[in-house]
């Protein structure tokens, strides 16, 4: 129903009416043009990338204003250089993915036909996202969506507001409204851009969120891809150089100061070596975070998040957890929302911090004696959006992956599996559905269109009724020859 026909008892809000004329009006180009050639979306994806390098300094400027205080490295490394080379892998495989794809025919059938499978563009793509990585979590998605010949409308966060208002800025300089168009979040907008009959919906967030805005998908039968996070944990195998685990494990978990949806969460030590992590742990960062005011670790997004963390703190401690603050000498500072490094030890089921993701510098570091002992407790709860484990065996390594589901996994490090372009990205169970990055993302944002051509001679014109001798003899051999 066009938006200015809709009648008194199904008005819609003036937020409502905004989004749903911006996504008419992409339905419609994408109707009069359903299939951009390979050119056109190498052109989009250099368009896109053209917007990212020619607006870099002001891009970080904006995220560091987001923030409060945002680590250039981290934004260059995360939101431009990791966007870039994903539009450069796909600029130089959409080609190859968009081929037609011919499959097996059943020639005791069908001789002569042919099976052809034709990724399509599903038309008008939603993409909401959260404001942890707020320029690798629009311009990923965007990079399968405009490779696999889709348009797109982008709800960002609320807490990058700074940033979304650079991009609304600049878009319409790259792109026309039917193509992309970005939206601040405020008032009722993230209500009601759910309720957008898109072609799919990509969400990045919170599961609570999550489940939200896959209800409201529902009711139009948007199919969703949802990357939810959860409790990613890591496990150090004794036979591992500690030194070598603490060094890449405390980097990920200082790494936009822990707000990271697949960082490492909770980590389990042999306990046989938790003293040595700790010494190991607060000389690393000494070393490399010796100061929390230091432009190069960056702030708790906001003031609700950071007394969220300092909540999950006090609430461990009253209940008896041990506390390792590794800035020594530092206090928490709310005014700049900038939180020391803590380990958690001792922890129980009743805490915070063994309940929810910490999403912050709060690193829970559990004891086992066996292998089993880590799959018990990990299987007991959700299934993770990440799993890490460190070990030199392979035996070992092979158990892990085996016996515990996660959405992915890095080796001997962690966070990096979701930077590879080739492979998919995404959760299972709790931590999400669906898959995106590289091919698996432009598979998941089009129609795999399935089409079968029948040959000018069909032998089902022998299996019509009335079925006589010839007709019966047919279903016999049939029959017997596949079963």
């Amino acid at each position: 129903m066009n938006v200015a026909q809709a009648s008194p008892e199904t008005a819609l809000s003036p937020t409502a009416e905004m989004l749903h004329a911006a996504h008419l009006l992409q339905k419609q180009a994408y109707l009069a043009d359903p299939e951009p050639s390979i050119a056109q979306r190498k052109a989009d994806l250099r368009r896109l990338k053209d917007m990212v390098n020619e607006n870099r300094e002001a891009i970080i400027a904006a995220i560091n204003e987001d923030y409060g205080s945002r680590a250039r490295q981290e934004s260059l490394f995360a939101e431009i250089i990791s966007v870039t080379d994903a539009i450069n892998d796909a600029i130089s495989k959409v080609g190859k993915w968009a081929k037609p794809q011919s499959r097996h025919v059943d020639w005791t059938v069908y001789p002569g036909a042919s099976n052809t499978v034709i990724p399509q563009p599903l038309g008008c793509v939603g993409v909401i996202v959260p404001w942890n990585f707020p320029g690798f979590l629009s311009f990923g998605p965007l990079v399968s969506a405009f490779a696999a010949g889709n348009r797109a409308m982008v709800k960002m966060s609320e807490n990058s507001r700074a940033f979304t208002r650079l991009l609304m800025k600049i878009s319409g300089d790259y792109f026309s409204e039917d193509k992309l168009v970005y939206f601040e979040e405020t008032g009722d907008v993230g209500i009601e851009f759910s309720k957008i009959p898109f072609d799919l919906l990509f969400f990045t967030g919170s599961g609570e969120t999550g489940k939200k805005v896959m209800a409201a998908a529902a009711q139009n039968l948007t199919p969703v891809i949802m990357e939810l996070g959860g409790k990613s944990p890591a496990v150090i195998t004794p036979n591992y150089p500690l030194a070598k685990a603490v060094d890449r494990i405390m980097y990920i978990k200082q790494f936009n100061a822990g707000q990271i949806c697949i960082n490492v969460d909770y980590l389990f030590v042999h306990e046989t070596q938790l003293d040595d992590f700790i010494r190991e742990a607060e000389a690393w960062v000494a070393k490399h975070v010796p100061d929390i005011q230091s432009p190069d670790y960056t702030s708790i997004i906001d003031a609700r998040s950071f007394q969220r963390l300092q909540d999950t703190l006090a609430d461990a401690e009253a209940k008896g957890a041990k506390i390792i603050k590794l800035n020594k000498s530092q206090d928490a500072d709310p005014v700049n929302r900038k939180l020391p490094l803590h380990l958690v030890l001792n922890t129980t089921p009743d805490m915070i911090i063994r309940q929810r993701e910490s999403f912050g510098p709060l690193l829970m570091v559990m004891t086992y004696k066996e292998q089993e002992d880590v799959v018990r407790y990990v299987n007991a709860g959700d299934r993770p959006l990440a799993f890490y484990p460190f070990s030199k065996k392979k035996s070992d390594v092979d158990y892990f992956v085996k016996h515990i589901m996660s959405g992915g996994v890095s080796v001997n490090d962690a966070l990096f599996h979701g930077a590879q372009h080739d492979m998919p990205f995404g959760g299972v169970g709790a931590s999400g559905m669906g898959h995106y990055h590289g091919k698996e993302g432009f598979i998941a944002l089009s129609k795999m269109r399935p089409v079968f051509h029948q040959s000018g001679l069909s032998p089902m014109a022998l299996l019509r009724p009335p079925y006589g001798k010839l007709g019966n003899s047919i279903y016999k051999f049939m029959t017997w020859f596949k079963s």
